[in-house]
């Protein structure tokens, strides 16, 4: 008998008691076949208790795609949009073998992902490695260490990540729960931008211009705008279909270049479950609030009558600044519907554009789980404080049809990539290729909220931030109000943080932190820094290497607001930064 088939009984073979002891040669034939099967149940089951190795290939190539009554060519991972899911353990070492088969560089970065000691698989081009460039590939190789949940993966150059993304799934270990009801069945969503020009167009001509760029003609789920956009019939978009009296959870992921997204499923509410592959406090909803590059795990339970539902993507923005309005749109089906064309379609009001009370809300319920399982281990003490203001400038720049440009800022800091990776540089003590002297805090003291400084220039860099290995450190973000104040979600590369406060106005070091979550704020990889405010985190520098921080909009990272962390080593070979691959690629 196969080992599958034995797999197949040993839920019913497997009992809590043990068995008694017998003497295989006195039992009847029936007996001696369930003892066997249940040696090989346990056979199978301890193997399988141990992480596996798990192969993927992605090859970079172009595809026709027809959206918004246009056809255009985009760059892809295997020819689909999204790209594949990529499903691993937690413990699991995974290689992805990177295949570029296009004209552009290309570099995937998996984006939550920890990498232990492992940062030349992290992915940003020139922070940890050389781009993929055509004709030439690149093998991934890491291991998801105490992760489970719901991550993505996305090109890390340039504007690529507009069409080369999709999910990471890490379930939890073999005979592991989850720590709340198992769903019926789980479903992967993805939210994005469409643009009908292409994208790597769009912000080289800002670039060149030093204007903003286009936004995007649509939101879409799962690569479609929906039923309700232009050119598409009722039947056209991503389905969902469900049974009544059922569990779902959805695994939702905001891929947009430039827009936090509110999604909503008419007639239902959404049960919050985990965030950043991070288990949350369960809390109720009817809008979730996700910013690029974050993931919400929700439970939807189907308990409507028949027939068909909307699920809708609208921006959020209460700063004056100019998005795409335009809702992406998808359907709930209930199984048994008469009729899945003619069944009604009820639908859903989006929030206001600017509603931040509905943002603020939803991130004041989050929580960590913080059970015995899963702990939440929030730094008490902090040996490194940083204070980081966080928007734009304006720098003279002749070619530029105003004369200046818009910078993106950390600290009055604008980024400048090298052309060197700063990982390799660092592993192999090349001169020349950056500085250790990011400021931790603004070199210049103003009303940070305020209409800002009169002179709006910026110093220009490649500059970071040093960190001892197992350093608690403390980071907060500070919006500023030049030109605009906008809210900006932030990721760390190599690291989860905890959000252990926020506020509205300048931070105070005196009285905002008495405002402090340590007991079980939530953590996770991304924030949302609320305009014209602030957000406190807190992390342990305990992965050695490279670590990019930056604006998830896409636009505002093009500019420069992004900076590096560099730390150090620990004693113990387990603490180090492993050697760089063979093949890692060369600029």
């Amino acid at each position: 008998m196969h080992c599958r088939h034995i797999s197949m009984h040993c839920h019913q073979l497997n009992s809590p008691y043990p068995a008694p002891a017998a003497n295989m040669a006195v039992l009847p034939p029936s007996r001696r076949l369930t003892l066997i099967l249940m040696a090989g149940c346990f056979l199978l089951q301890a193997l399988s208790a141990h992480a596996i190795t798990r192969h993927y290939k992605f090859n970079v190539v172009m595809r026709n795609m027809t959206r918004l009554c246009a056809t255009k060519p985009i760059l892809t991972v295997n020819g689909k949009f999204p790209g594949p899911t990529l499903y691993a353990r937690e413990g699991d070492n995974v290689l992805v073998k990177v295949v570029n088969h296009v004209a552009h560089n290309v570099t995937i970065h998996w984006h939550g992902v920890r990498q232990i000691r492992t940062g030349w698989y992290d992915g940003p081009a020139y922070i940890t490695q050389c781009p993929i460039q055509p004709g030439s590939s690149f093998l991934y190789n890491f291991t998801i260490t105490g992760q489970r949940g719901t991550l993505l993966w996305h090109a890390h150059i340039n504007w690529l990540r507009a069409t080369i993304h999709g999910a990471i799934v890490i379930l939890p270990k073999l005979g592991v729960p989850y720590p709340f009801p198992a769903p019926h069945k789980e479903a992967v969503i993805v939210l994005g931008e469409w643009w009908k020009e292409d994208t790597e167009t769009v912000i080289n001509q800002a670039m060149q211009l030093g204007v903003g760029p286009n936004i995007s003609d649509s939101h879409i789920i799962n690569g479609h705008p929906g039923p309700l956009s232009e050119c598409a019939s009722s039947q056209d978009g991503f389905k969902l279909n469900v049974e009544n009296g059922k569990t779902y959870m959805l695994r939702i992921i905001n891929a947009a270049l430039n827009d936090d997204l509110f999604f909503k499923v008419a007639g239902h509410e959404l049960i919050v479950v985990e965030v950043d592959a991070v288990y949350t406090k369960p809390f109720k909803t009817d809008t979730l609030l996700i910013t690029p590059g974050q993931t919400t795990n929700v439970l939807l339970k189907a308990n409507q009558s028949a027939g068909r539902y909307l699920l809708s993507v609208s921006p959020f923005m209460d700063a004056p600044v100019q998005v795409d309005n335009k809702t992406g749109t998808a359907t709930l089906h209930y199984a048994n519907t008469v009729s899945s064309a003619m069944a009604s379609l009820t639908l859903i009001k989006p929030p206001p554009q600017n509603a931040t009370p509905i943002v603020s809300k939803f991130a004041e319920s989050l929580r960590s789980l913080n059970s015995k399982e899963y702990p939440a281990k929030v730094p008490q003490t902090i040996d490194h404080s940083l204070l980081l203001t966080i928007g734009v400038g304006v720098n003279p720049c002749p070619s530029c049809i105003n004369k200046t440009r818009v910078v993106g800022t950390i600290n009055n800091v604008t980024f400048i990539m090298p052309s060197t990776p700063i990982l390799q540089a660092h592993y192999y003590n090349i001169p020349g290729v950056f500085t250790e002297d990011f400021p931790a805090t603004p070199l210049h003291k103003f009303n940070y909220t305020g209409s800002g400084p009169k002179n709006l220039q910026t110093m220009n860099g490649t500059r970071v931030y040093r960190l001892p290995y197992n350093a608690s450190v403390q980071v907060v973000l500070q919006d500023t109000g030049i030109i605009s104040p906008e809210s900006h979600p932030i990721h760390l590369h190599g690291f989860n943080f905890f959000v252990v406060g926020r506020g509205i106005g300048n931070y105070n070091r005196r009285t905002s932190p008495s405002t402090f979550n340590l007991i079980d704020p939530i953590e996770r990889n991304t924030v949302g820094v609320p305009t014209g405010g602030w957000t406190a985190i807190r992390f342990r520098s305990d992965n050695p290497g490279v670590w990019f921080m930056h604006c998830h909009f896409e636009v505002h990272t093009s500019w420069g607001l992004k900076m590096a962390f560099v730390v150090d080593n620990g004693k113990r070979p387990s603490e180090t930064l492993i050697p760089p691959p063979k093949d890692l690629p060369q600029c």
